[in-house]
């Protein structure tokens, strides 16, 4: 297991060699569930749904028809499901579809208590690319610090492709303050699951807004996502100055 640093210590670059716990193919299933499980909690309190749902989801939304929606890499599936759960609130209604190509992931969401509008697929973007589909709105969380640069450049360009009206891809910003409060904080919901140690090496392998700008084509605008997260946003058809 890689050397955790610790808070406060120096965080200033990525640390691209670092690898989360839950990613390893041999990690163990029950701790996998758990964590799964236990994100919720974790999304509730750090990710910022709540707000992006409010001020970019729910200004596109119509009574007439259900809004599409493509949740990438989505993991135990709790993002898709609060976010149909909001809008169903409002008197929306969303179809959400959640893909990620790890069938552990798949399992834990497709078993979980089905929320109307929302589905899983073990799939990969490119595989729906292929296919010919688009939704009105594309979005992931705490997907990008994943990945390579290469991956990193098809996920945009897949996202661009499947985008019909917005994409919103939430990761975490890295920072020493990030890291030391949720060094503190986490620890009891990492008592048998892998969010503490991940979560600390998510932060570590995640970027500053300047290092995302600079990681991305100039279609993709950095916006702000609350105190400990980016939020890296498509419009398709907007021109921006290279």
């Amino acid at each position: 297991m890689p050397t955790r640093p610790r808070p406060g210590g120096l965080l200033g670059e990525r640390d691209v060699t670092a690898v989360e716990d839950m990613d390893r193919p041999d990690c163990e299933l029950d701790r996998l569930n758990r964590s799964y499980a236990r994100f919720p909690i974790v999304n509730a309190v750090v990710s910022g749904w709540r707000a992006t749902y409010s001020s970019r989801i729910k200004p596109l939304l119509t009574t007439a028809v259900p809004t599409t929606v493509l949740d990438i890499g989505c993991g135990g599936g709790d993002v898709a499901r609060n976010l149909a759960r909001r809008a169903a609130a409002d008197g929306y209604q969303l179809e959400i579809t959640g893909i990620d190509p790890d069938e552990r992931a798949f399992q834990f969401a497709n078993s979980a208590p089905p929320v109307e509008g929302v589905s899983y697929r073990k799939a990969l973007s490119s595989e729906l690319v292929s296919e010919g589909r688009t939704f009105d709105v594309v979005i992931s969380n705490h997907v990008l610090h994943h990945l390579t640069t290469p991956e990193l450049a098809a996920f945009l360009h897949d996202s661009e492709q499947l985008c019909g009206r917005i994409a919103l891809h939430n990761d975490l910003k890295r920072s020493r303050m990030a890291y030391a409060l949720f060094w503190a904080g986490s620890w009891p919901l990492g008592i048998g699951s892998y969010i503490h140690g991940d979560g600390l090496t998510s932060i570590r392998r995640s970027y500053t807004a300047a290092e995302l700008r600079a990681a991305t084509p100039p279609a993709w605008t950095v916006e702000p996502s609350g105190l400990w997260h980016n939020l890296l946003v498509y419009r398709p058809g907007e021109v921006h100055d290279v």
